[in-house]
Protein backbone atom coordinates (compact mmCIF):
# COMPACT_ATOMS: atom_id res chain seq x y z
CA UNK A 1 0.00 0.00 0.00
CA UNK A 2 2.80 2.37 0.95
CA UNK A 3 4.64 1.44 -2.19
CA UNK A 4 1.50 2.22 -4.23
CA UNK A 5 1.18 5.60 -2.58
CA UNK A 6 4.79 6.44 -3.35
CA UNK A 7 4.19 5.54 -6.97
CA UNK A 8 1.07 7.63 -7.06
CA UNK A 9 2.82 10.71 -5.65
CA UNK A 10 5.77 10.21 -7.98
CA UNK A 11 3.43 10.29 -10.96
CA UNK A 12 1.72 13.44 -9.62
CA UNK A 13 5.04 15.22 -9.12
CA UNK A 14 6.18 14.24 -12.60
CA UNK A 15 2.96 15.54 -14.13
CA UNK A 16 3.28 18.80 -12.17
CA UNK A 17 6.82 19.31 -13.39
CA UNK A 18 5.74 18.67 -16.96
CA UNK A 19 2.89 21.16 -16.58
CA UNK A 20 5.28 23.79 -15.23
CA UNK A 21 7.69 23.15 -18.04
CA UNK A 22 4.83 23.53 -20.51
CA UNK A 23 3.83 26.87 -18.96
CA UNK A 24 7.38 28.11 -19.21
CA UNK A 25 7.68 27.22 -22.87
CA UNK A 26 4.45 29.03 -23.73
CA UNK A 27 5.77 32.34 -22.37
CA UNK A 28 9.17 32.75 -23.97
CA UNK A 29 9.21 36.52 -24.49
CA UNK A 30 11.79 37.13 -21.75
CA UNK A 31 14.08 34.34 -22.95
CA UNK A 32 16.29 35.43 -25.84
CA UNK A 33 17.46 31.87 -26.44
CA UNK A 34 13.89 30.87 -27.30
CA UNK A 35 14.05 32.84 -30.58
CA UNK A 36 15.87 31.71 -33.69
CA UNK A 37 15.86 32.62 -37.35
CA UNK A 38 13.56 29.66 -37.92
CA UNK A 39 11.33 30.54 -34.95
CA UNK A 40 11.49 34.36 -34.66
CA UNK A 41 9.70 36.75 -32.35
CA UNK A 42 6.86 38.24 -34.41
CA UNK A 43 6.27 41.99 -34.04
CA UNK A 44 3.20 43.47 -35.74
CA UNK A 45 3.50 47.11 -36.85
CA UNK A 46 0.18 48.57 -37.99
CA UNK A 47 -0.32 52.03 -39.50
CA UNK A 48 -2.89 53.83 -41.65
CA UNK A 49 -0.80 55.50 -44.40
CA UNK A 50 0.42 53.97 -47.64
CA UNK A 51 3.56 51.85 -47.85
CA UNK A 52 5.32 54.53 -49.92
CA UNK A 53 4.63 57.37 -47.45
CA UNK A 54 7.44 58.49 -45.10
CA UNK A 55 5.74 56.58 -42.28
CA UNK A 56 5.34 53.52 -44.48
CA UNK A 57 8.95 53.54 -45.66
CA UNK A 58 10.26 54.15 -42.14
CA UNK A 59 8.28 51.24 -40.71
CA UNK A 60 9.76 48.99 -43.40
CA UNK A 61 13.22 50.37 -42.59
CA UNK A 62 12.62 49.58 -38.90
CA UNK A 63 11.69 45.99 -39.82
CA UNK A 64 14.85 45.57 -41.89
CA UNK A 65 17.11 47.06 -39.21
CA UNK A 66 15.68 44.94 -36.40
CA UNK A 67 15.97 41.75 -38.43
CA UNK A 68 19.58 42.62 -39.25
CA UNK A 69 20.56 43.54 -35.70
CA UNK A 70 19.05 40.35 -34.24
CA UNK A 71 20.28 37.98 -36.93
CA UNK A 72 16.72 37.25 -37.98
CA UNK A 73 15.52 36.39 -34.46
CA UNK A 74 12.91 39.16 -34.71
CA UNK A 75 10.53 39.53 -37.63
CA UNK A 76 8.53 42.75 -37.94
CA UNK A 77 5.36 42.34 -39.98
CA UNK A 78 4.28 45.75 -41.33
CA UNK A 79 0.62 46.33 -42.13
CA UNK A 80 0.13 49.68 -43.99
CA UNK A 81 -3.06 51.38 -45.21
CA UNK A 82 -5.20 50.18 -42.25
CA UNK A 83 -4.85 46.57 -43.43
CA UNK A 84 -4.84 45.34 -39.83
CA UNK A 85 -6.32 48.19 -37.77
CA UNK A 86 -7.68 51.62 -38.61
CA UNK A 87 -7.57 54.96 -36.81
CA UNK A 88 -10.50 54.10 -34.56
CA UNK A 89 -9.29 50.77 -33.19
CA UNK A 90 -5.48 50.68 -33.40
CA UNK A 91 -4.92 52.18 -29.93
CA UNK A 92 -7.23 49.66 -28.29
CA UNK A 93 -5.57 46.85 -30.22
CA UNK A 94 -2.14 48.00 -28.99
CA UNK A 95 -3.26 48.17 -25.37
CA UNK A 96 -4.71 44.66 -25.66
CA UNK A 97 -1.46 43.33 -27.12
CA UNK A 98 -2.98 42.35 -30.48
CA UNK A 99 -0.37 44.51 -32.21
CA UNK A 100 3.01 45.65 -30.90
CA UNK A 101 3.74 48.96 -32.69
CA UNK A 102 1.53 51.72 -34.14
CA UNK A 103 2.17 55.32 -35.24
CA UNK A 104 -1.01 57.41 -34.87
CA UNK A 105 -1.27 61.18 -35.33
CA UNK A 106 -0.38 63.00 -32.12
CA UNK A 107 -3.92 64.37 -31.88
CA UNK A 108 -5.29 60.82 -31.60
CA UNK A 109 -3.73 60.73 -28.11
CA UNK A 110 -5.66 63.71 -26.76
CA UNK A 111 -8.08 61.34 -25.01
CA UNK A 112 -5.20 60.02 -22.91
CA UNK A 113 -3.55 63.40 -22.36
CA UNK A 114 -5.04 66.69 -23.68
CA UNK A 115 -1.50 68.15 -23.80
CA UNK A 116 -0.95 66.34 -27.11
CA UNK A 117 -3.00 69.18 -28.63
CA UNK A 118 0.29 71.07 -28.57
CA UNK A 119 0.75 70.16 -32.26
CA UNK A 120 -2.42 72.13 -33.08
CA UNK A 121 -1.48 75.22 -31.08
CA UNK A 122 -1.17 77.95 -33.75
CA UNK A 123 2.16 79.66 -34.44
CA UNK A 124 3.69 77.97 -31.38
CA UNK A 125 6.88 76.56 -32.92
CA UNK A 126 9.20 79.10 -34.52
CA UNK A 127 10.90 76.66 -36.88
CA UNK A 128 11.71 73.04 -37.61
CA UNK A 129 14.64 73.00 -35.18
CA UNK A 130 12.31 74.04 -32.35
CA UNK A 131 9.99 71.12 -33.15
CA UNK A 132 12.82 68.60 -32.88
CA UNK A 133 14.13 70.16 -29.67
CA UNK A 134 10.66 69.91 -28.16
CA UNK A 135 10.03 66.24 -28.93
CA UNK A 136 13.58 65.06 -28.27
CA UNK A 137 13.89 67.12 -25.09
CA UNK A 138 12.35 67.05 -21.62
CA UNK A 139 8.94 68.37 -22.69
CA UNK A 140 8.49 65.71 -25.34
CA UNK A 141 9.68 63.00 -22.96
CA UNK A 142 7.21 64.27 -20.36
CA UNK A 143 4.34 63.85 -22.82
CA UNK A 144 5.53 60.40 -23.89
CA UNK A 145 5.89 59.14 -20.32
CA UNK A 146 2.38 60.32 -19.46
CA UNK A 147 1.02 57.42 -21.53
CA UNK A 148 2.68 54.67 -19.50
CA UNK A 149 -0.20 54.39 -17.03
CA UNK A 150 -2.32 53.37 -20.03
CA UNK A 151 0.10 50.55 -20.94
CA UNK A 152 1.46 52.65 -23.81
CA UNK A 153 5.11 53.54 -24.31
CA UNK A 154 6.04 56.47 -26.55
CA UNK A 155 9.04 55.60 -28.70
CA UNK A 156 9.52 58.55 -31.06
CA UNK A 157 7.98 61.42 -32.99
CA UNK A 158 7.78 60.83 -36.74
CA UNK A 159 7.16 63.90 -38.88
CA UNK A 160 4.67 64.91 -41.48
CA UNK A 161 5.45 68.61 -41.34
CA UNK A 162 4.30 72.19 -40.88
CA UNK A 163 0.89 73.28 -42.12
CA UNK A 164 0.31 76.22 -44.45
CA UNK A 165 -2.95 77.93 -45.46
CA UNK A 166 -4.50 77.95 -48.93
CA UNK A 167 -7.59 79.85 -50.11
CA UNK A 168 -9.27 81.28 -53.18
CA UNK A 169 -9.61 84.61 -51.39
CA UNK A 170 -6.77 86.86 -50.10
CA UNK A 171 -5.03 85.58 -46.94
CA UNK A 172 -1.88 87.67 -46.66
CA UNK A 173 -3.11 89.50 -43.54
CA UNK A 174 -4.96 88.25 -40.43
CA UNK A 175 -7.97 90.49 -41.16
CA UNK A 176 -8.38 88.91 -44.62
CA UNK A 177 -9.34 85.59 -43.01
CA UNK A 178 -12.49 87.15 -41.55
CA UNK A 179 -15.70 85.73 -43.02
CA UNK A 180 -13.97 82.86 -44.82
CA UNK A 181 -14.61 79.19 -44.05
CA UNK A 182 -11.74 76.67 -43.85
CA UNK A 183 -11.69 72.91 -43.94
CA UNK A 184 -9.91 71.48 -40.92
CA UNK A 185 -9.49 68.34 -38.89
CA UNK A 186 -11.62 67.93 -35.79
CA UNK A 187 -10.28 69.64 -32.68
CA UNK A 188 -11.19 72.42 -30.26
CA UNK A 189 -7.82 74.14 -30.66
CA UNK A 190 -8.30 74.35 -34.43
CA UNK A 191 -11.80 75.75 -33.98
CA UNK A 192 -10.38 78.39 -31.59
CA UNK A 193 -7.62 79.20 -34.08
CA UNK A 194 -10.07 80.10 -36.83
CA UNK A 195 -12.33 81.90 -34.40
CA UNK A 196 -9.40 84.13 -33.43
CA UNK A 197 -8.96 84.92 -37.13
CA UNK A 198 -12.66 85.70 -37.51
CA UNK A 199 -13.07 82.72 -39.83
CA UNK A 200 -15.28 79.64 -39.77
CA UNK A 201 -14.09 76.03 -39.50
CA UNK A 202 -15.67 72.98 -41.13
CA UNK A 203 -14.60 69.44 -40.24
CA UNK A 204 -14.48 67.58 -43.56
CA UNK A 205 -12.82 64.17 -44.20
CA UNK A 206 -9.42 64.43 -45.86
CA UNK A 207 -10.56 62.46 -48.90
CA UNK A 208 -13.49 64.84 -49.48
CA UNK A 209 -11.53 68.07 -49.17
CA UNK A 210 -10.71 68.50 -52.88
CA UNK A 211 -14.40 68.33 -53.81
CA UNK A 212 -15.36 70.71 -50.99
CA UNK A 213 -12.81 73.24 -52.28
CA UNK A 214 -13.88 72.73 -55.89
CA UNK A 215 -17.57 73.22 -55.11
CA UNK A 216 -16.98 76.21 -52.83
CA UNK A 217 -18.29 74.47 -49.72
CA UNK A 218 -15.23 75.95 -48.05
CA UNK A 219 -12.95 78.78 -49.14
CA UNK A 220 -9.66 77.25 -48.04
CA UNK A 221 -7.84 74.66 -45.97
CA UNK A 222 -4.65 74.02 -43.97
CA UNK A 223 -2.16 71.25 -44.71
CA UNK A 224 1.46 70.30 -45.34
CA UNK A 225 3.15 71.09 -48.66
CA UNK A 226 3.29 67.41 -49.52
CA UNK A 227 -0.41 66.83 -48.83
CA UNK A 228 -1.32 69.90 -50.88
CA UNK A 229 0.86 68.64 -53.73
CA UNK A 230 -0.32 65.03 -53.74
CA UNK A 231 -3.97 66.07 -53.40
CA UNK A 232 -3.57 68.58 -56.27
CA UNK A 233 -5.14 71.47 -54.37
CA UNK A 234 -3.40 73.90 -56.73
CA UNK A 235 -6.14 72.99 -59.22
CA UNK A 236 -8.85 74.42 -56.94
CA UNK A 237 -7.01 77.06 -54.88
CA UNK A 238 -5.34 80.36 -55.83
CA UNK A 239 -3.43 81.61 -52.78
CA UNK A 240 -0.95 79.90 -50.46
CA UNK A 241 0.32 81.53 -47.27
CA UNK A 242 3.56 80.07 -45.88
CA UNK A 243 2.35 80.33 -42.31
CA UNK A 244 3.94 77.23 -40.75
CA UNK A 245 1.33 77.71 -38.07
CA UNK A 246 0.67 74.15 -36.93
CA UNK A 247 2.02 70.64 -37.15
CA UNK A 248 0.94 67.22 -38.39
CA UNK A 249 3.13 64.65 -36.65
CA UNK A 250 2.94 61.04 -35.51
CA UNK A 251 3.82 59.38 -32.21
CA UNK A 252 5.26 55.87 -32.51
CA UNK A 253 3.94 53.70 -29.69
CA UNK A 254 4.40 50.21 -28.33
CA UNK A 255 2.68 48.12 -25.67
CA UNK A 256 4.60 48.91 -22.46
CA UNK A 257 4.11 45.55 -20.78
CA UNK A 258 5.24 43.74 -23.92
CA UNK A 259 8.25 46.04 -24.34
CA UNK A 260 9.33 45.67 -20.70
CA UNK A 261 9.22 41.88 -21.09
CA UNK A 262 11.61 41.78 -24.05
CA UNK A 263 14.98 40.08 -23.53
CA UNK A 264 17.64 42.72 -22.87
CA UNK A 265 19.56 42.14 -26.10
CA UNK A 266 16.41 42.28 -28.24
CA UNK A 267 15.17 45.42 -26.46
CA UNK A 268 18.55 47.06 -27.14
CA UNK A 269 18.32 46.16 -30.83
CA UNK A 270 14.71 47.36 -30.86
CA UNK A 271 15.69 50.78 -29.46
CA UNK A 272 18.64 51.17 -31.82
CA UNK A 273 16.50 50.24 -34.83
CA UNK A 274 13.79 52.70 -33.81
CA UNK A 275 16.34 55.51 -33.40
CA UNK A 276 17.78 54.86 -36.88
CA UNK A 277 14.32 54.53 -38.46
CA UNK A 278 13.27 57.80 -36.81
CA UNK A 279 16.26 59.65 -38.27
CA UNK A 280 15.44 58.16 -41.67
CA UNK A 281 11.74 59.09 -41.44
CA UNK A 282 12.43 62.68 -40.45
CA UNK A 283 14.93 63.20 -43.25
CA UNK A 284 12.60 61.61 -45.80
CA UNK A 285 9.58 63.62 -44.65
CA UNK A 286 11.55 66.90 -44.82
CA UNK A 287 12.89 65.98 -48.26
CA UNK A 288 9.42 65.19 -49.63
CA UNK A 289 7.90 68.35 -48.19
CA UNK A 290 10.67 70.51 -49.67
CA UNK A 291 10.30 68.72 -52.99
CA UNK A 292 6.57 69.44 -53.04
CA UNK A 293 7.20 73.08 -52.13
CA UNK A 294 9.65 73.46 -55.01
CA UNK A 295 7.27 71.73 -57.42
CA UNK A 296 4.35 73.98 -56.45
CA UNK A 297 6.51 77.10 -56.65
CA UNK A 298 7.65 76.20 -60.14
CA UNK A 299 4.12 75.38 -61.29
CA UNK A 300 3.15 79.04 -60.94
CA UNK A 301 -0.41 78.02 -60.08
CA UNK A 302 -0.33 79.51 -56.59
CA UNK A 303 0.07 83.10 -55.52
CA UNK A 304 2.61 82.25 -52.81
CA UNK A 305 2.76 84.66 -49.88
CA UNK A 306 5.71 84.72 -47.50
CA UNK A 307 5.56 86.37 -44.09
CA UNK A 308 8.19 88.68 -42.68
CA UNK A 309 9.01 88.30 -38.96
CA UNK A 310 6.88 91.36 -38.19
CA UNK A 311 3.94 90.01 -40.20
CA UNK A 312 4.17 86.65 -38.48
CA UNK A 313 4.16 88.40 -35.13
CA UNK A 314 0.82 89.95 -36.09
CA UNK A 315 -0.67 86.46 -36.37
CA UNK A 316 0.97 85.39 -33.11
CA UNK A 317 -0.61 88.29 -31.21
CA UNK A 318 -4.04 87.26 -32.46
CA UNK A 319 -3.43 83.77 -31.07
CA UNK A 320 -2.79 84.94 -27.51
CA UNK A 321 -6.46 84.30 -26.77
CA UNK A 322 -6.01 80.68 -27.90
CA UNK A 323 -2.95 80.25 -25.69
CA UNK A 324 -4.89 81.60 -22.71
CA UNK A 325 -7.93 79.42 -23.43
CA UNK A 326 -5.90 76.20 -23.55
CA UNK A 327 -3.29 77.07 -20.94
CA UNK A 328 -4.79 74.70 -18.37
CA UNK A 329 -5.69 71.98 -20.86
CA UNK A 330 -2.38 71.75 -22.67
CA UNK A 331 -0.26 73.07 -19.81
CA UNK A 332 1.39 76.44 -19.33
CA UNK A 333 4.79 74.77 -19.04
CA UNK A 334 4.26 73.00 -22.38
CA UNK A 335 3.07 76.12 -24.19
CA UNK A 336 5.71 78.44 -22.74
CA UNK A 337 8.44 75.86 -23.21
CA UNK A 338 7.59 75.36 -26.88
CA UNK A 339 7.43 79.12 -27.54
CA UNK A 340 10.87 79.67 -26.00
CA UNK A 341 12.67 77.08 -28.12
Amino acid sequence: MKKGRKGFWAVCISLSLLALAGCGSSSTQGNAAAYTKENPLIVKFSHVTTADSPKGKASTKFAELLAEKTGGKVKVEVYPSSQLYGDKDELEALQAGNVQVIAPSATKLVGFNPAFQVVDMPFLFKNHEAVLKFWDGDLGKKLMSSLESKNLKGLAMWENGFKVFTSNKPISKPEEFAGQKFRTQAGKVLEAQFKALGAGAATIPFGETYTALQQGTVDGQENTWNNIDTQKYEEVQKNLLISNHGRIDYIVLTNKKWYDGLPEDIRKAFDESMAEATKYERELSTELDKGSEEKLRQSGKFNIIELSDAEREGFVKLMESVYSEFEKTVGKDIIDGARQL
